[in-house]
């Protein structure tokens, strides 16, 4: 079976690192689904989400001259197209023009340096305390 870019196939994982998982494909290829390819969020420990031996679902990336495989778990994963990007902001929040998210990011600002300001100066202590 040969493996073409866009393709989903079912891989069993064969070795974890701390930048991906190597994952056997059909027909006796290996792969390697790179750590940012894992999880649709940051991936911190690749083995949080994966164990050696587990069966997934990877859709190929790319495949180099050399024989190397990318390959996606995240990619593979069927997305809902209803929900894209732009409807879910604008479930939390209505449309905001830039000078209104300015305005809030200044206030927000303003407020964290002063809040920062007042726990700082009450910490110092008077007359350069010296801890002892």
């Amino acid at each position: 079976m040969s493996i073409e870019v866009g393709s989903k196939v079912q891989g069993k994982v064969t070795g974890i690192t701390h930048f991906g998982a190597f994952v056997e494909l059909p027909g006796g290829s290996t792969g390697l689904v790179h750590i940012s390819e894992v999880a649709d969020n940051y991936v911190k420990d690749i083995n949080e989400h994966l164990k050696v031996g587990e069966e997934v679902l990877v859709k190929v990336l790319n495949v180099e001259k050399d024989g190397k495989i990318g390959l996606s778990i995240r990619k593979a994963k069927d997305q809902p197209p209803s929900r894209s990007r732009q409807g879910r902001a604008n479930d939390f929040r209505p449309k905001e023009s830039f000078e209104q998210k300015m305005n809030r990011f200044l206030k927000e600002s303003e407020d964290r340096l002063s809040s920062l300001k007042r726990h700082t100066e009450s910490k110092r202590g008077g007359r350069g305390s010296k801890r002892g």
